[in-house]
């Protein structure tokens, strides 16, 4: 093998000096310039071309002359000067020419890598949310308004270029004065991207909704992280949409990692709302910080009060349950005494905004009696069959009678038939033949419906899945309008940008898993010690949201709302809100003295046990 050349080995030499950006270039051409000036320094002092004697006077003579690239004058030596100054003048002038370019491809290099977010973060007591999705602002819109006013800062790490992200966050959201969003670009995937990112020293990092495999390989990331800094004290919130890609309890308890599982919770509220149209936007309120949420508070005047006693003296404020030596106890009995060393969970508008005050007057109600069970004459057609089909079936109201199935594969069909077996007020299943991708079959489907489900379908991409949905519900609405036919529609769709391409009517309910996931994060991210009460309130184990009518808990008439406490009380409920009949919008936390009117048909929004 041929030994490379000379001028090769100085060729390579010289390309590895560039490739070192541009201190490696800045010192090459100061060696250069230093070169140059003690040659030129030579040829004068040792020609005796200057008419100043000394080495020092003829190097500083050549300094000058190359550094301000200045000719000489015809007057300053003799010819053999001149034209030695003249070469040194025009090497000073390529010497300037290339140090600005150096310079200026330096300070543009710095710019566009701030522009392009990679510079560290150096923040303490922030939020990191990693990922980012254009149309998706929900989980931001929540943490700025859990900040209630006081500083706080958001860093936002996708691997989406910065300046993008600024522009779609600035056209999108009103970000207010005490709040700062710093947009970084970066791989959330790589530890070693993540660490500029300060995530060791911030509150709380949070996985942004999306796939459960890029959730995992994100939480593996940070823990990686937070493990190599041996922090421990950072909490890691993420949304798993299935119980399979759940972290094991002990890797998740040794990283401060809390993961809750979706798919259940909106597999039930798909259930629920099926039958009341607006009742999506009721639990979505419940997770809200725009209106009332749970907190965590000490009330020293309410030691030694039973919980019906707080509940019936409470204004501005409803208790829920107690926090006691760590742990959440939602719906405690009514007689339970609130000791020195306990906390209370109350759901109200602020932290301090409840209040204890006189014991009111409370007229006498009709003695309770069997509950009113709601007529069962519903009819539900279900379209599309996933994993989630089994726990809407076994979620669905009992006024249910009749269920028809479309487009659910044999493996989804037994599992709903094995439900219904299990439920104690059961239902009829049918499943169609009908294929609902064709106008003559959805038509068909259309005309027997009373309520319409529309499931998505989780083996297609987010936005595969939910242009089927929007494709579905258009030739939907186009059927009613154009039958005059009256059902009503709840559809399930994966991203808050999609469902936004679609004009909202009164009879289409939308429950979108990633903007519940995101209230569901906003939540655990900023109310971490109501991690208990949020798991049990979203599984079907313990207590949970319910929507009951006004007949079924006895309380049609005129009450005030510590009449109505306590009467849903003594049925094992905690009264939170109603949703009057016929509308779609939910009243949540009314003042303890104000008077109710409720009808039937009118739904009470409980806590509790069934």
């Amino acid at each position: 093998m041929n030994k490379p050349s000379l001028r090769k080995r100085i060729s390579y030499w010289f390309d590895n000096r560039m490739a070192r950006g541009s201190m490696g270039l800045i010192r090459l051409l100061a060696i250069l310039t230093l070169v140059i000036i003690l040659v030129i320094t030579c040829l004068i002092f040792f020609g005796g071309l200057g008419e100043e004697e000394g080495f020092l006077s003829a190097f500083w003579d050549s300094l000058s002359t190359i550094i301000n690239a200045w000719m000489p004058s015809y007057e300053d030596g003799s010819i053999r000067y001149l034209v030695v100054m003249s070469l040194a003048a025009l090497a000073g002038l390529f010497i300037t020419s290339v140090l600005i370019g150096i310079i200026s491809s330096a300070i543009e290099e710095k710019i566009t890598s701030l522009k392009r977010g990679h510079s560290d973060v150096i923040e303490e007591g922030h939020t990191v949310v990693l990922g980012f999705y254009p149309g998706e602002y929900t989980l931001l819109r929540q943490l700025i308004l859990a900040a209630d006013g006081r500083p706080d800062c958001v860093v936002l790490v996708s691997e989406m270029e910065q300046e993008e992200m600024q522009c779609l966050i600035a056209d999108n959201l009103e970000v207010p004065k005490n709040f700062r969003i710093i947009c970084r670009t970066a791989d959330i995937f790589d530890p070693a991207a993540l660490a500029r990112c300060a995530l060791t020293t911030s509150r709380s990092v949070i996985v942004s909704p999306t796939d459960d495999f890029r959730t995992t390989k994100a939480l593996l990331a940070v823990s990686v992280l937070l493990n190599s800094a041996g922090e421990n004290k950072v909490r890691v919130g993420a949304i798993i949409s299935q119980g399979k890609h759940q972290f094991p309890p002990s890797i998740s308890a040794r990283h401060n990692i809390t993961t809750m599982q979706t798919n259940e919770t909106i597999a039930k509220i798909i259930a629920h709302s099926c039958m009341e149209p607006g009742l999506s936007d009721t639990f979505r309120e419940l997770f809200n910080y725009e209106g009332a949420e749970l907190y965590v508070r000490d009330m020293p005047d309410a030691r030694g009060l039973s919980f019906e006693e707080i509940s019936l003296r409470m204004d501005q404020g409803v208790p829920v349950g107690i926090k006691h030596e760590g742990q959440i106890v939602l719906n405690p009995p009514m007689n339970h005494i609130f000791s020195e060393n306990e906390e209370l969970v109350v759901f109200s508008e602020g932290s301090e905004y409840s209040t204890l005050v006189e014991m009111p007057a409370l007229p006498e109600m009709a003695p309770l009696t069997r509950r009113v069970l709601t007529e069962r004459n519903g009819r539900v057609t279900i379209i599309g069959g996933c994993d989630s089909l089994a726990m809407v079936l076994k979620e669905l109201p009992e006024n249910v009678s009749e269920v028809t199935i479309a487009g659910s594969g044999k493996e989804y069909q037994e599992e709903a038939l094995d439900v219904a077996r299990e439920r104690e007020n059961s239902f009829t299943i049918s499943f169609s033949e009908l294929n609902y991708k064709r106008m003559r079959g959805l038509q068909a489907l259309a005309e027997k419906a009373e309520h319409i489900v529309v499931l998505s379908n989780y083996e297609k991409s987010d936005d595969e899945a939910d242009m089927d949905s929007v494709f579905l519900l258009m030739n939907l609405r186009d059927i009613r309008e154009r039958l005059g036919l009256n059902f009503n529609i709840t559809a399930e769709m994966r991203r808050e940008y999609n469902q936004h391409l679609l004009v909202t009517d009164d009879n289409t309910d939308f429950v979108v898993s990633s903007n519940m996931s995101s209230l569901f994060l906003a939540q655990l991210a900023e109310s971490p010690e109501l991690i208990g009460a949020f798991r049990e309130l979203l599984s079907n184990e313990g207590n949970e949201f319910y929507l009951k009518s006004a007949e079924e808990l006895l309380c049609v008439g005129t009450y005030s709302v510590a009449a109505l406490r306590l009467r849903i009380l003594q049925q094992g409920y905690v009264f939170l809100g109603y949703l009057p009949a016929g509308s779609h919008h939910s009243f949540f936390n009314p003042p303890l003295l104000e008077e109710l009117e409720l009808k039937t048909g009118d739904q009470l929004i409980v806590i509790g046990e069934d």
